[in-house]
């Protein structure tokens, strides 16, 4: 794996003088200090710190160590480190920029690149649209953040296209040599007359455009039964009375110190935070005993939930899909990975939902350690068969949106795959022995 792209030694060293040039004394403290400021800023970008910490922190605890350590002159040496606000931040703006020129140039090498977009909203309520870019460097397929611009006005999909568009242009980077566009199912990126995707697709023929996989995950994973989606409406409810009000906060907090839990608040949904609804539902499912005692306390209607033996048994069966799902959302993110992987990945996980629906149709619920464990804490006295009847309508649903999210065939693509678990067989065989090596891949080339 390359190493990420950094600013070159020039930018860091601000004094840096061309070959056969003079130094002085005077020259080489300037050296000196430019890589100095250099590297402090160069951790405060790293960090995302503020850039006065420089000046009001590093600097001083630097000299008091020099001058403990070393003595006192070694300390006066540092206050001629020019570590103000402005110096900070214009050292950060020339590293980003050099790192943005790198990039730029590699890019322009390269044959062809492929674009990944999302449009999103950040906590200040402004809309960003945040871009990545693969291209091969070397012979390797690199993958790094191309820029993130701020939309404006609107979020529409001319405007998403404008902006890409001007930057694309303004840098020198030819859109012939664009074949990929990866973005969301919104309309705005999907519409056929002025989506991104079709306005990419006028100025650059050869663009592909992919739906992204984790989104088409999220959406298929989305729709649930009339039980499950009340299940889960009502535990939002019952979290939102804890947390929106901080009196009720506070003293759940402390009833979660007295009681002496693992936790001490519950955790609040976000809709658009697509693992949430897992972590929150778990944590309300490791807390129900302190909930149903605070509820209770407060005289909520809520509290009757957690008194209902049907209902905590259909929370128990969403924190164990919750978690399944979290999982193949998780694995489907990162570097270094591409639509065939992510195919495979989401195949097995279709699979699986087969063989959990069989499962769960005979009343076997192993697959499902938390719905497990309440069942037999229950006792049989209980009859599950009508959870057992959802989960099994559920995950037969979630298996038909799989299907319709997934369309596509990449069996005509299977000498990739083959070709990469072939690699992956030879660095297992190579230290083993040479001569199987050698056989192994004269094999090769004889097929």
């Amino acid at each position: 794996m390359r190493a990420p792209l950094e600013a070159s030694s020039g930018v860091l060293d601000s004094s840096f003088q061309p070959p056969g040039f003079s130094v002085h004394r005077s020259d080489r403290v300037k050296e000196r200090t430019g890589k100095s400021k250099g590297g402090v800023a160069k951790r405060i970008g790293k960090l995302g710190k503020p850039h006065t910490i420089a000046e009001t922190l590093i600097l001083p605890a630097a000299q008091d160590m020099c001058r403990i350590m070393i003595g006192d002159s070694a300390a006066a040496k540092l206050g001629a480190v020019p570590l103000s606000n402005d110096t900070v931040a214009r050292r950060i703006v020339d590293m980003s920029n050099d790192i943005r020129e790198q990039l730029i140039e590699f890019v322009k090498k390269s044959p062809y690149y492929a674009l990944q977009l999302d449009e999103s909203t950040d906590v200040a309520g402004q809309a960003q649209l945040l871009t990545y870019v693969r291209y091969l460097r070397d012979k390797v397929i690199e993958e790094d953040v191309l820029f993130c611009r701020p939309l404006q006005s609107h979020t529409t999909g001319e405007a998403i296209f404008n902006v890409l568009d001007i930057f694309i242009r303004k840098n020198g980077l030819a859109w012939d040599r664009c074949v990929g566009l990866c973005t969301d199912g919104a309309q705005a990126m999907t519409g056929h007359e002025r989506g991104l995707a079709a306005r990419v697709q006028q100025v650059a023929p050869l663009v592909k455009w992919t739906h992204c996989m984790v989104h088409r995950e999220a959406l298929a994973a989305k729709k649930m039964p009339v039980l499950f989606d009340s299940v889960l409406n009502q535990s939002v409810k019952i979290i939102n009375l804890i947390k929106s009000r901080p009196l009720n906060s506070r003293l759940f907090g402390v009833l979660c110190q007295e009681m002496g839990s693992g936790h001490e608040q519950l955790l609040l949904h976000t809709e658009v935070r697509w693992l949430s609804r897992g972590r929150v539902l778990q944590r309300l499912y490791e807390l129900r005993e302190e909930v149903k005692w605070f509820l209770t306390e407060i005289k909520s209607d809520l509290a009757k939930h957690l008194d209902d033996t049907m209902w905590l048994a259909s929370l128990s069966y969403l924190v164990d899909i919750f978690d399944r799902l979290n999982g193949l959302n998780l694995s489907l993110q990162g570097r270094e990975t591409h639509i065939l992987l992510l195919a495979d990945k989401v195949q097995a996980f279709t699979q699986k939902l087969d063989l959990w629906h069989g499962r769960i149709s005979r009343g076997n619920c192993d697959m499902f350690p938390c719905l497990t464990d309440f069942i037999t804490d229950a006792g049989a006295s209980h009859d599950f068969s009508s959870l057992f009847q959802s989960a099994s309508e559920h995950l037969s649903a979630m298996r038909k949106q799989f299907a319709t999210y997934f369309k596509e065939d990449y069996r005509s693509f299977a000498w990739v795959a083959n070709r990469q678990r072939l690699m992956r067989l030879t660095l297992l065989i190579l230290p083993q022995s040479p001569l199987r090596l050698s056989r192994f891949g004269s094999g090769i080339q004889q097929n």
